[in-house]
């Protein structure tokens, strides 16, 4: 049920009636009907592990209970321990178990018995919430909470619950909270949302058609044709993974919730280190609180050597938390290294700020650096998509060839790939002209209402005449 189908549509109007209307004012009811949702909503996806997640719920709900009644510290941080081990023995049996056996039987040729495992969906997002939960509790920043229905609903809550953002422990608070009808906040909801599908449905879902064929058949691909793809697949992973951010984070304020922003127009940071504060912030955030920081501290006798070894670490286990791939790891590492001149340099500390010139444009050092850093990012990607590592050399090698720049002309008669580009343009355009905002849409709220509503109706029947089938996003997958 993505949010990009009518299903979703017909099941969030019926929880939003009955959320603000016959339960307005009663948060515990109000608790109740979104953990029923969200349980709904998770079977809906996956029914045959629905039940997974409730035992986990529960095993979490008791650790956090019991590290905090605790008479020794000892036995708080064992117990701590255990939470962090159940998470992560979860993603290593459930995602890396068949992989570190297909792994094993490669390296040694031999034939071993791998095991039929199903995956359940929003794994990944779901075990850092629970792990989160238990590390914050022992640390002492976050009081565990008694009531089960608002620690269930912050563990499934169903705008998050498949592919984030990943909440933080505080969220509990917002749901003990009494929450009430804000007008405002439910049209900056919207207008989120809208932004979100228009992202998705506009721009994603158009390049896929572009995209997959050639994926499927690279060795008749020509250099320039490779070079469309890679630049394509970088905006597809963006519009496809924020605009479902987008979308949740607007249910979310329909709801009366703050989610965690996940993006800030990654496209416009100037080296690889700002783009990372900048995409999948929940993710990043997370991992460098509970990763790269501890590894840091360990490291930090030897310096900024340390803090390599301690960034390329945390960049591997970033990329290895998509997925058991080899390809997963090789883009961590990738993304790692191009860390350590920004630590040797004493760049990866500082935070840029854009010079503009003339009509609000970046400096030409700036756009150099934005370009170069979309350049690097793009060919991370390259190794993110490909099946295997050697498929991926294959793409980068065929899109350096010398003839890719002699046919890059033909590009421009290609009337698929120039409408993309255009609607690429314009969302680029949209997002530096307001990237001082949350999203584009909100500069809305100080036009004419005849200009707003202009452009809401627009944006519905590009969306109305551009839908195709109910694609789904890319990271239901990690």
């Amino acid at each position: 049920m993505a949010f990009n189908t009518l299903a979703f549509l017909l099941f969030f109007v019926v929880v939003f009636t009955l959320y603000w209307f016959p339960l307005k004012g009663r948060t515990k009811a109000q608790n109740v009907l979104l953990l029923l949702s969200s349980w709904f909503f998770y079977g809906y996806a996956s029914l045959k592990m629905l039940p997974g997640l409730i035992l986990v719920t529960v095993a979490y709900y008791g650790l956090g209970l019991a590290i905090k009644s605790s008479k020794t510290e000892r036995g708080a941080g064992a117990l701590k321990t255990l939470g962090v081990l159940l998470g992560v023995g979860m993603l290593l049996w459930f995602k890396y178990l068949n992989f570190f056996i297909e792994s094993f039987a490669t390296a040694f040729h031999t034939s071993v018995y791998t095991f039929k495992l199903i995956m359940p969906v929003g794994l990944s997002f779901i075990t850092f919430r629970l792990m989160s939960y238990v590390m914050e509790i022992h640390r002492g920043r976050v009081e565990p909470t008694k009531d089960f229905v608002s620690f269930a609903t912050y563990v499934a809550f169903f705008p998050c619950v498949l592919s984030g953002p990943i909440d933080r422990p505080t969220f509990i608070g917002q749901l003990q909270k009494e929450r009430s009808f804000d007008y405002d906040q439910a049209a900056e909801g919207v207008r989120q949302f809208l932004w979100g599908l228009a992202k998705k449905v506009l721009i994603a879902d158009r390049c896929v058609y572009l995209i997959d064929p050639v994926w499927e058949d690279l060795s008749s691909a020509s250099g320039s044709t490779l070079l469309m793809v890679a630049i394509l697949y970088s905006f597809q992973m963006y519009t496809d993974f924020s605009g479902y951010s987008d979308m949740a984070i607007g249910v979310g304020k329909l709801m009366g919730f703050r989610i965690a922003k996940n993006f800030n127009y990654p496209f416009f940071a100037t080296n690889v280190a700002e783009y990372w504060r900048r995409w999948h912030m929940s993710l990043t955030s997370w991992l460098t609180d509970y990763v790269f920081m501890p590894l840091n501290v360990a490291f930090r006798n030897i310096g900024k050597v340390g803090m390599c070894i301690a960034i390329v670490i945390n960049m591997v286990v970033v990329g290895l938390w998509h997925g058991a791939n080899w390809t997963y790891g090789a883009f961590g590492l990738y993304h790692g290294l191009l860390f350590v001149p920004l630590v040797l340099s004493g760049a990866f500390m500082k935070k840029h700020k854009l010079k503009t010139g003339r009509f609000d444009l970046p400096s030409l050092k700036d756009l150099a650096k934005m370009l170069l850093t979309f350049a690097l990012v793009t060919i991370g990607l390259i190794i993110f998509r490909a099946e295997n590592v050697a498929q991926a050399w294959q793409f980068i090698c065929g899109m350096m060839h010398l003839e890719t720049f002699k046919g890059l002309w033909m590009l421009f008669l290609d009337h698929d790939f120039m409408t993309r580009t255009g609607l690429i343009v314009i969302l680029l355009i949209l997002e530096w002209r307001n990237r001082k905002l949350e999203f584009p849409l909100v500069a809305l709220k100080n036009h004419h209402w005849a200009v707003r509503w202009g452009v809401y109706v627009t944006l519905v029947c590009m969306l109305v005449m551009l839908w195709g089938k109910n694609l789904t996003f890319l990271y239901v997958d990690f």
